[in-house]
């Protein structure tokens, strides 16, 4: 009896195995690809919550100017940028250009140049973000670097504080009396303290491009959102808030804001100065937030 109920068990436990095998080579392809599915979507940013939050059309939000004031007016809570400009570097060059004087005759010895950006390019290129009033804030490597013409030869660099390629980050740079920051995600990495007196351009302001380069072009490639300039230097506090703003935070401080420019579908400037932008060879995508983390 004893033996029957040994034999009986063990029939029963190879069943079960059996059973459980072909659940497996019944189910598992179609386990693995439901998995491999998941796996793209994730990386292809869909369960990013970014993705779900309120878009904010071209122009939403803008600075309004008048003789009693100067006010933002539109959807201005950070709500997300229903477009990013993409610059693709082809031919060598890719940029916005702005050609109106007022960005270079209004920013004196202190200034700000802030923007969200998303790196593409080989760690050993130069990728210039903006340049204005003879200012070059730029990638060398993973290198956040900015330069003042007049003031300095050498680039102010982040040294081992780098900008992290394909995601998106917060770059910023500040001038005043000779001392220059430079800041990544709202934190200062570098600053030093430099003398002369800044020698200003001639030329056009650019975005995605060096516009002091001559027949050089040093472009960007990935994207960049909400490039701001301001004629003042901003403190270490205000460029903590603009980056916790978010890509689509609006200007911190919209009396001393000379250029904005989101790039939310279009170059236009939203800082109420009318300086706004030519593109060459750049498009505007809604899919832009793979990368993205709200602050």
């Amino acid at each position: 009896m004893r033996r029957l109920w040994a034999v009986m068990n063990d029939s029963h436990a190879k069943f079960k195995t059996q059973s459980a095998m072909e659940y497996l080579m019944t189910y598992g392809w179609a386990i693995l690809i439901i998995a491999v599915v998941m796996v793209a979507l994730f990386a292809l940013g869909v369960f990013n919550g970014s993705n779900f939050g309120p878009r904010a059309t071209p122009g939403a939000c803008q600075v309004v100017r008048n003789a009693e004031s100067v006010t933002l007016q539109g959807q201005c809570q950070g709500e997300l940028p229903m477009y990013a400009a993409y610059f693709s570097a082809q031919s060598g060059q890719s940029a916005v250009t702005i050609s109106t004087p007022s960005v270079e005759s209004a920013i004196g010895s202190g200034f700000s140049e802030s923007a969200w950006i998303y790196d593409m390019a080989s760690p050993t290129s130069r990728n210039d973000i903006v340049s204005a009033y003879g200012t070059y804030l730029n990638l060398q490597g993973s290198q956040l670097c900015f330069w003042v013409s007049g003031v300095n030869t050498k680039y102010l660099c982040s040294g081992s504080t780098g900008v992290s390629q394909n995601t998106w980050s917060f770059v910023a740079a500040t001038y005043s009396n000779g001392a220059e920051t430079v800041y990544i995600d709202g934190q200062a990495a570098a600053n030093t303290l430099l003398s002369g007196t800044p020698t200003g351009g001639a030329v056009p302001a650019t975005i995605g491009e060096c516009g002091y380069c001559g027949s050089v072009h040093f472009s960007f490639l990935g994207y960049i959102s909400n490039v701001q300039m301001y004629n003042t230097t901003l403190s270490a506090n205000d460029i903590n808030a603009l980056y916790h703003e978010g890509i689509g935070g609006a200007p911190i401080d919209p009396l001393h804001i000379v250029g904005w420019w989101p790039l939310n579908g279009n170059a236009q400037d939203y800082s109420g100065n009318s300086n706004n932008g030519q593109e060459t060879s750049i498009s505007y995508t809604s899919s832009w937030t793979s990368g993205y983390t709200v602050p």
